[in-house]
């Protein structure tokens, strides 16, 4: 036993030298607007977002059996939580969701359950992740252009199409802008679309997200030295207190039982998270090329404590994370010490250099946001599902369609709807078919059962027999089918007393007659 410990502390030491330090700074670089950005979508402390990230790389990462995936706050749950705090109204209470989210991911990993989300149509959850990237663009926009005014949708940017003075509204849409923050966000649009693009890879000598942040920050200095008057003020930039731990709220446990509310969002919060982190911990497990498979029920137990940490010291929830598991694979990253390392590093840099965090532009973390929601509903993403049929395109259309016009768990469900809907329409297709030939005069139909036949195809199957012409004639041929419900054996039963006055021909082939509803009077 001694000998194994050693022989593995050996090998997490020179994985860390040689691999997993270098890759758990790039996740830190690449997490730490990530974080930022995310709070300020959610309508959180902005501290929130950093707390939650430390806790994705340090408890998460401790109790968790996968190698590469990385956890923190995601831009997935950006919409829930912003609805949930303004829906609750205290952020104290906002934060007892977080931890009924952690227990119910807790409950389903002791309980086995981790297999879950493979039940929920693919068509579905992709129409879900793109309606969360389309909220998150919207809601980031006015953040990217500075906008001061109370409603950038509905009072700002409608009002100048729905008025006879469109001249005076210009003037006064353009007063409520930050000119610094277009410019900050024009510059770091174009550059961040440059950057993305494969040919320019290898210009990319830092992540992104954080070139894009030290922009933002070098242009508003430069503002600032000139004395231009496009220079942000405060409000405009991230303000985090020089102690973010004398400054942690912490949640209200008096008020657990006081609204129905609190527990609907808890569960939706844990449900949305345990798909994200299992959609996350497959991709991951397919990037691993030492074809490591992740013990996801284990994840949700660690996921789960990682949210009941972020409830309790005041952070939003995390779930496992594709854009940093990502970018610690491409970084070379081995075992989960790149996690840990990146999750000490986040403690450090609230720790040791909050002034600096304080300097980064609202506009550089909304650009970053933008591009994120970009990516979760590319027009790629939508052809490819097109191409699919619209067995998958409308689920995925119906998901985005109803998220966007009411909520998320009233769009999952509507989404899921439609798809078993497809599901139950193909599965009469498979169920049975009907052939027809044509021989000296006379209409010869064949009517083949296969697999299960339930009485899902009971109506189907009634409605065909229905519409046999008289003087033809019938087979119905049950020697492929494994189970026929007896309503279906009913049906052809009663079928077959009435075929005769129809001048029609049956033939049964394996298929048992039982006594009808009639006979029994």
């Amino acid at each position: 036993m001694e000998s194994e410990i050693r022989r593995s502390f050996k090998y997490y030491r020179l994985m860390f030298v040689k691999h997993d330090f270098a890759a758990g700074l790039t996740v830190f670089l690449v997490a730490l607007p990530l974080c930022l950005g995310i709070a300020l979508a959610s309508g959180a402390p902005v501290y929130a977002g950093l707390i939650s990230g430390i806790i994705g790389g340090i408890v998460v990462t401790v109790i968790s059996g996968s190698q590469l995936s990385v956890s923190g706050p995601a831009a997935g749950l950006t919409t829930l939580v912003a609805a949930s705090i303004i829906g609750l109204g205290d952020y104290r209470i906002f934060l007892l969701t977080v931890v009924i989210a952690g227990v119910f991911q807790v409950l389903l990993g002791i309980s086995k359950l981790g297999v879950i989300a493979s039940y929920f149509p693919s068509s579905v959850i992709k129409g879900m992740l793109a309606a969360i990237g389309i909220i998150l663009i919207s809601k980031q926009i006015p953040v990217a252009l500075g906008y001061n005014g109370p409603n950038f949708w509905s009072t700002g940017f409608l009002e100048l199409f729905i008025s006879s003075h469109i001249t005076e509204n210009l003037k006064e849409f353009n007063s409520q802008l930050t000119k610094g923050a277009v410019l900050i966000s024009i510059v770091s649009l174009a550059v961040y679309i440059f950057l993305k693009q494969e040919k320019f890879k290898k210009f990319r000598l830092i992540p992104i997200p954080l070139f894009i942040v030290l922009i933002g920050i070098a242009m508003n200095y430069l503002l600032m030295l000139s004395g231009s008057s496009f220079a942000l003020d405060s409000k405009q930039l991230v303000k985090i207190p020089d102690n973010i731990f004398a400054h942690i709220q912490f949640p209200d446990f008096t008020k657990l039982l006081s609204s129905p509310r609190i527990w609907k969002d808890g569960l939706i919060i844990g449900i949305l998270a345990t798909l994200e982190t299992l959609l996350c911990i497959e991709a991951m497990d397919k990037l691993d090329k030492h074809n490591r498979i992740t013990p996801v029920n284990r994840e949700l137990v660690a996921q789960g404590t990682g949210n009941i940490f972020c409830g309790l010291l005041g952070a939003i929830p995390l779930t496992a994370v594709v854009v940093r598991g990502a970018a610690n694979n491409d970084a070379g990253g081995r075992t989960k010490a790149a996690s840990f390392t990146h999750g000490i590093l986040l403690l450090l840099s609230v720790m040791l250099i909050p002034f600096v965090i304080n300097l980064i532009p609202f506009a550089s973390l909304a650009v970053i946001l933008i591009m994120t929601g970009y990516s979760l509903t590319k027009p790629r993403i939508i052809r490819n599902i097109f191409k699919l049929g619209l067995n998958q395109f409308i689920p995925f259309a119906v998901t985005i369609g109803v998220v966007l016009a009411t909520d998320l768990l009233f769009g999952v469900t509507v989404g899921i709807l439609f798809s078993f809907y497809y599901i139950i329409k193909n599965h009469f297709k498979e169920d049975y078919e009907i052939t027809h030939s044509h021989v000296n005069g006379i209409d010869y139909y064949n009517l083949k059962l296969h697999g299960n036949v339930t009485f899902l195809n009971k109506v189907k199957i009634k409605i065909s027999l229905e519409e046999v012409p008289q003087y033809s004639v019938l087979t119905i041929d049950g020697s492929d089918i494994h189970f026929i419900d007896f309503d279906v054996l009913e049906i052809i039963s009663e079928f077959k007393s009435k075929a005769h006055d129809r001048h029609i021909e049956l033939h049964l082939v394996n298929i048992e007659v039982v006594e009808t509803t009639a006979e029994r009077h």
